[in-house]
């Protein structure tokens, strides 16, 4: 018994090639690493995501457009239509209200009132959000409710 001969205990399926074992076993000599460069040598790195064996990466040849603010807010929009259409009589609208009625999918989020609405707006309404515009401050107005703003 030698080296060569030791196996591990319960060990499943084919056995590994053995590389770099002279010319006849098909991959002798270089071991199926190829003939120079890094890939032939120990301690290889993998080239980054986008490498495109050393030509231009598609990243740098696409154009750079606008610009992402980082602190940049987005707010879940809900249309005063819907929120009419959905509530029953007059009340209090919050976002917990909101993600119950299945306008919003997260109340944590800030919330912002958009004033798309087919016709007249009917029910006095309270609505506590984080934003609103200012279509939807006067038609809360004229129709007898109030609105309030939520900082988070």
């Amino acid at each position: 018994m030698n080296l060569s001969n030791i196996t591990k205990i319960g060990k499943k399926g084919k056995k590994p090639k053995r590389k770099g074992r002279g010319p006849g076993s098909g991959t002798g000599k270089t071991a199926g690493r190829g003939h120079k460069g890094a890939g032939q040598r120990s301690g290889k790195k993998l080239p980054y995501a986008g490498f495109k064996g050393g030509n231009l990466p598609l990243a740098r040849t696409l154009p750079k457009r606008g610009f992402k603010p980082p602190r940049r807010v987005e707010y879940q929009v809900v249309n005063l239509g819907e929120i009419q259409k959905r509530v029953k009589g007059a009340g209090e609208i919050n976002p917990e209200m909101l993600k119950k009625l299945g306008l919003i999918r997260d109340e944590k989020k800030p919330v912002k009132v958009l004033a798309k609405i087919e016709g007249e707006l009917s029910k006095k309404l309270v609505i506590k959000v984080d934003k609103f515009s200012a279509k939807v401050e006067e038609l809360i107005k004229i129709s007898g409710g109030s609105i309030e703003c939520l900082t988070r």
